[in-house]
């Protein structure tokens, strides 16, 4: 019997797993990719994710070439205006997810955490006295299961907790291009239908990912094509080199009917997702993973009562609720082009309320 068994190698999984031993746990981490794992993503820490990891004890293995601060979001309209608004300090940081992940590793083993890659689960049930997971090499009995296996989560399907099928589908792709960044600022590119989100993430490298709705891109979705709707971005990158393949992801919407039950909880986009758009993924994994860790060993205590779990599930919802409006709200902006337009030309004439609304959301 092990205390806790963790489905999902990617930031949440390894930031709860830390937390988890670091409090005297026995964790062991179940992933059916190689460490570390990339992924598609912004790859921005806003400035309480770069908290957390700190908090973590994670940032001191960040290999800082692999990494570029950031001090501020800008808006890039179609037209060329630019609307700059200044994060609240110590700003953010652009992590290439593999140096991120990497760092997540090192720390979850100084920890103690047991890993296991190439690892899958292939089923899992509740038994007398915890939950039993069939993996490809071997049966484990723990007594708190956790599903952080990503936006379409296997665990939350064979849980059942999985809410239902979204009716707005988005989907994103990502790319790296070696170039050194030519500012310390995360880039939204705005185009009808479609976002381009540059970050970025290393001393010769910048990430660019594009988002879009499903049916609002009727040509090829391809990385190439997506950046051809961007012509400032495209003549940016002209000629550089590609570090990175294409990396896609999506549906992003993803609906939960609760985020946990007896002996088992959600954590990270396995517990529900809205969108990337904020580029707040990172930070609401990282808080709610926190949340998680505080209740663990009272849930064990009890054991496995689903009731030990509430200020978890307390917590995640009230930070899920806060990005969710946040997304949402951003969502219903880039959707209509014109309304969109005179928002963000209304944040480049006045920088100072751009900053003001950073600093409460973020």
């Amino acid at each position: 019997m092990i205390d806790v068994a963790i489905i999902g190698g990617g930031p949440a999984g390894l930031a709860t797993a830390i937390g988890a031993a670091l409090r005297g746990l026995s964790v062991h981490v179940f992933e059916k990719q190689v460490f570390p794992i990339d992924k598609a993503c912004g790859e921005g820490l806003m400035p309480s994710g770069l908290s957390a990891l700190e908090r973590l004890g994670a940032l001191k293995f960040l290999d800082r070439a692999e990494s570029a601060p950031f001090r501020s979001i800008t808006y890039v309209q179609e037209t060329g205006t630019r609307a700059v608004g200044v994060l609240p300090e110590p700003g953010g940081l652009g992590v290439r997810r593999l140096a991120l992940s990497a760092a997540l590793l090192a720390r979850a083993r100084e920890a103690g955490v047991v890993l296991h890659e190439q690892t899958g689960v292939r089923a899992h049930r509740h038994v007398d006295g915890g939950i039993e997971l069939e993996t490809d090499s071997a049966r484990v009995l723990c007594a708190v299961l956790i599903g952080a296996d990503g936006l379409n989560s296997m665990t939350r399907q064979r849980e059942g907790l999985a809410g239902p099928v979204a009716r707005h589908r988005r989907f994103g792709v990502r790319r790296h291009v070696k170039v050194r960044p030519w500012a310390d600022t995360v880039e939204v590119h705005f185009s009808d239908g479609v976002e381009a989100y540059v970050t970025p993430a290393g001393v010769e490298r910048v990430g660019v990912a594009f988002l879009w709705d499903a049916g609002g891109v009727s040509e090829d979705a391809s990385f190439d094509a997506l950046l051809g709707r961007f012509p400032e971005l495209a003549e940016r990158v002209r000629g550089a080199e590609f570090d990175s393949a294409s990396r896609g992801a999506g549906p992003l919407l993803q609906h939960v009917q609760r985020r946990v039950a007896p002996r088992f909880a959600l954590v990270g986009d396995a517990a529900g997702y809205v969108d990337a758009i904020t580029g707040e993924g990172l930070t609401q994994a990282f808080e709610a993973s926190a949340a998680l860790v505080d209740v663990l060993p009272a849930v064990i205590s009890k054991g496995g009562a689903v009731e030990a779990f509430a200020a978890y599930e307390a917590a995640a919802e009230k930070s899920f609720v806060r990005y969710a409006r946040l997304a949402n709200s951003l969502l219903w902006l880039a959707r209509r082009p014109a309304l969109r337009k005179v928002t963000v030309g209304a944040l480049a004439r006045s920088p100072g309320m751009f900053r003001r609304v950073l600093s409460y959301v973020l």
